[in-house]
């Protein structure tokens, strides 16, 4: 039995738990995260859910996503879902995540990082992963309008990949000035 933390609307916790699977009430808020991992071609780290009974099965996904269990900061559960899913451990004591999307029912921190992830070093969790592959920001938007990717706003994966380098709301230009041209 999987628990999660309960939060109120303004994300503070409120000392309760509830069973992942069950009815969450209105009202009561969980907390999700996403990690999206880069390459330094721009290439995004992304996976295929496994064929199971669990939302989306058997889709391409970002690099990882998951729940975060009962007493899991964000960065834990970041940590805990890339180390589980796809194996790779990465220290996530200086990241915050570079952006929040709330949805009805709670808040999903989603994580960019930028790593040279090999093959070799991937260790897909079975039961959740049944494959990993690099792909362009151009591929994952035609997955989306086939289907075979779950079908996030385009938006937002063109955000994540504009993210990837520009943390913040503004562009800025070599020199650092901000630029609202690009």
């Amino acid at each position: 039995m999987e628990l999660f933390d309960v939060y109120t609307i303004d994300r503070l916790p409120t000392g309760r738990t509830l069973v992942r699977g069950q009815p969450q009430p209105q009202g009561d808020y969980r907390m999700v995260v996403h990690v999206c991992i880069f390459n330094s071609r721009g290439m995004m780290l992304i996976q295929q859910r496994a064929n199971n009974n669990h939302d989306f099965s058997g889709m391409w996904d970002v690099s990882v996503g998951g729940g975060a269990a009962a007493g899991d900061s964000s960065r834990s559960a970041a940590h805990r879902e890339l180390l589980e899913e796809l194996g790779l451990d990465v220290s996530f004591e200086e990241l915050r995540p570079r952006l929040t999307i709330n949805f009805d029912g709670g808040f999903d921190d989603v994580y960019i990082i930028e790593r040279e992830v090999q093959p070799e070093e991937i260790r897909l969790q079975q039961e959740e992963v049944q494959a990993a592959r690099w792909a362009t920001r151009e591929e994952i938007l035609q997955m989306i309008d086939e289907g075979t990717f779950i079908p996030y706003h385009k938006g937002l994966i063109e955000l994540l990949f504009a993210l990837r380098h520009e943390p913040g709301a503004w562009f800025r230009n070599a020199d650092g000035a901000i630029n609202g041209k690009r």
